[in-house]
């Protein structure tokens, strides 16, 4: 069992072309990168988070409030809307020692940590099966093509309810985990070639993409804060 050389990655990008400047923007009183931070440096198993960032001015501050942390300013060939995910891991994995990876988003601020030592948990727990795993969200609704085509259910026969369709699952983009082995083997990518997948809460994973989700996740996020503190 390796979990205690777990290393946490976490791009961000300055520019946010939706939500502008959302990881660094105030979310519940604290810039919202600071929750995933918080979040990851809690649990037991994360060794070191690994910041690969464009956001000028940013280190000082991330030194300055946490520790085992590592600040990556990003090279100008890794920066825009278009660059994948995956360019960044590679170029981040080129920086430390260690074998294993949890890669997530500062834009899933519900996300607890809790729920992610259970991932780390589960994918060493089942490692000699599965190369990787990533985050997803149960969903039993009926879904279409866009021609028209029904995904999950027919329509033509008799309507089932809802919570007896064949579900469906959504990468949420909250958690994947891959060793340096797996990301090489699947041709730099972090979901491997023997994935498992990793039921989240809806509630949890909510990810922040438009306005409207931001200020659903803060409120959803202001409850359970406040409740918490009662």
């Amino acid at each position: 069992m390796s979990q205690d050389k777990i290393i946490a990655l976490l791009p961000m990008k300055a520019h946010s072309e939706r939500v502008p400047n959302k990881n660094i923007r105030a979310f519940n009183g604290k810039p919202l990168y600071f929750w995933m931070m918080e979040s990851l440096l809690q649990s037991e198993f994360v060794k070191e988070v690994i910041i690969n960032t464009d956001i000028k001015g940013i280190e000082k501050e991330v030194k300055d409030i946490f520790k085992n942390v590592r600040v990556i300013d990003r090279p100008e060939n890794l920066c825009g809307d278009y660059v994948s995910v995956n360019a960044l891991i590679a170029h981040d994995m080129g920086q430390p020692d260690g074998e294993y990876f949890l890669q997530t988003h500062s834009t899933n601020p519900l996300l607890t940590t809790a729920t992610i030592n259970k991932a780390i948990q589960q994918y060493f727990g089942s490692i000699e099966k599965y190369d990787s795993l990533f985050g997803v969200t149960r969903l039993k609704k009926r879904f279409y093509w866009s021609d028209g085509r029904a995904i999950n259910h027919d329509p033509k026969d008799q309507l089932l309810r809802t919570q007896n369709l064949q579900p469906v699952y959504e990468e949420n983009s909250c958690i994947y985990m891959f060793s340096r082995e797996s990301f090489r083997n699947a041709h730099n990518h972090r979901i491997g070639l023997r994935p498992q997948m990793f039921e989240i809460d809806h509630i949890e994973a909510v990810d922040i993409d438009e306005e409207s989700d931001f200020i659903l996740a803060e409120t959803l996020h202001k409850l359970r804060y406040d409740k918490s503190k009662k």
